[in-house]
């Protein structure tokens, strides 16, 4: 079983980046030491913010409690994580639309194919072991829900990048997500200016949470056309492409525009592993690099 240092491990489901430069430093490993800013600013010639992706998923089970705790291990700041919505309501953390890759639903479940995420009720992922599947020291790790995911977070004293996957599954999700960020304190000043941003890849669902919460940092998660990129700036504060559809000239085309919230449109890219390609992104100006291996992009850029 896998054990927190900081959050209890064992989570039950019980039905219930962003650029901002990292502020505090960890006891743990040094983090970048530029002093904080809004989400929507501009790199202002910093290094990139590096966020890690699924928290630091090379180390840990993505989007489990583990590779969050392992991302504050590593000194990283930001965690980017995905929310879904389960049968009877719940906000979960998972990656796919469907349990087969990262949980044991097949045994666990083995008539109820095709095992979609939206077709299961929190207490029933709450069985499953997401942990297994990446190694045998995290056993028993579990799905967490929305709440758990940002209570250690902030027991971490990180910031979140929010990816709404799929919202054309999880129609009304966006109200869903906003009603537990404030539950859980995450929609006052501080949360909002410093340490949240929301991205999905649908433009609907930004469009979305720009109308419930204009005060909140939004991102687009591809790489439109750049004619296309004012109609994008009037309701999203970042454009987030994959790094192989990166070119130095698209960064400055984004640059060259103002976001929802009046400030520079920034650019924080995905997936990016290895310290040549965060050498090449960082070369084209971005201001942030989404990576699993947050430590060798840190290291390969700062």
């Amino acid at each position: 079983m896998y054990a927190r240092t900081s959050v209890t491990a064992t989570v039950a489901l019980l039905g219930a980046a962003a650029l901002v430069l990292p502020g505090t430093t960890s006891a743990a490993a040094p983090r970048t030491t530029a002093p904080e800013t809004s989400p929507a600013s501009a790199r202002h010639g910093a290094d990139p913010l590096v966020i890690a992706h699924r928290g630091a998923s090379a180390y840990a089970p993505e989007n489990t409690l583990a590779a969050v705790d392992k991302a504050e291990e590593l000194g990283i700041d930001w965690v980017e994580n995905d929310v879904q919505r389960t049968k009877d309501g719940e906000l979960v953390v998972l990656h796919d639309t469907d349990l087969k890759r990262t949980t044991d639903v097949e045994q666990v479940f083995p008539d109820r194919a095709p095992w979609n995420v939206k077709d299961f009720t929190a207490a029933e992922i709450a069985r499953l072991d997401a942990g297994s599947w990446f190694g045998a020291g995290f056993a028993g790790a579990r799905v967490p829900t929305l709440k758990q995911y940002l209570d250690t977070v902030e027991d971490n004293r990180q910031k979140l990048l929010l990816e709404i996957k799929a919202p054309e599954l999880y129609p009304g999700i966006e109200k869903d997500i906003l009603r537990v960020l404030r539950a859980e304190g995450w929609l006052d000043r501080s949360h909002v200016r410093n340490k949240l941003v929301i991205q999905s890849f649908g433009a609907d669902s930004v469009k979305a949470v720009h109308e419930q919460r204009p005060d909140v940092i939004t991102g687009f998660l591809g790489t439109p056309a750049v004619a296309d990129l004012p109609s994008y700036a009037k309701f999203t504060d970042q454009i987030n492409p994959t790094h192989s559809s990166l070119t130095a000239e698209y960064v400055a085309a984004v640059h060259r525009l103002k976001g929802a919230h009046g400030k520079r449109l920034t650019v924080s890219t995905w997936t990016v592993n290895d310290a040549a390609g965060a050498q090449r992104v960082d070369a084209f100006g971005v201001d942030g690099i989404i990576t699993n291996n947050p430590d060798v992009v840190r290291d390969a850029v700062g």
